[in-house]
């Protein structure tokens, strides 16, 4: 399921994948096409700097970092879907539990849509 998660974010459009700036190498980064600088930190996972709102963590653990609104984290959290990220600076970095099945892929990348969206002030 990662790689299917893996592909269809990547098929997003307006995002390009690169190495995570806060993640092990085996994580994948999503950035913003053309959007470079954060609008507020609480939009980054990478405060200060490239705009990183989301990235995969790779095969073996599979969960998804990403930024959100508080409160749509919290009902994420709520729903057994997220947990606060470990290092959250800001109460906008959020867990995501990797998908097991190809619906849940979808629900995954729905949530990887909001957080972009966020990141881009939508």
């Amino acid at each position: 399921m990662w790689g299917l998660l893996v592909a269809k974010t990547f098929a997003l459009p307006g995002v390009e994948e690169f190495f995570s700036q806060v993640s092990p190498a085996t994580s994948r980064g999503v950035f913003l096409t053309g959007q470079d600088a954060e609008r507020i930190p609480e939009t980054n996972l990478a405060p200060g700097r490239r705009l990183e709102p989301v990235h995969l963590h790779g095969v073996e653990d599979t969960s998804v970092h990403l930024v959100l609104p508080a409160e749509r984290g919290r009902e994420l959290a709520d729903l057994g879907w997220a947990e606060p990220h470990g290092y959250a600076e800001f109460g906008t970095e959020w867990m995501v539990y990797g998908p097991r099945d190809e619906q849940e892929v979808d629900l995954v990348l729905s949530v990887i849509e909001e957080s972009i969206a966020f990141a881009r002030g939508e």
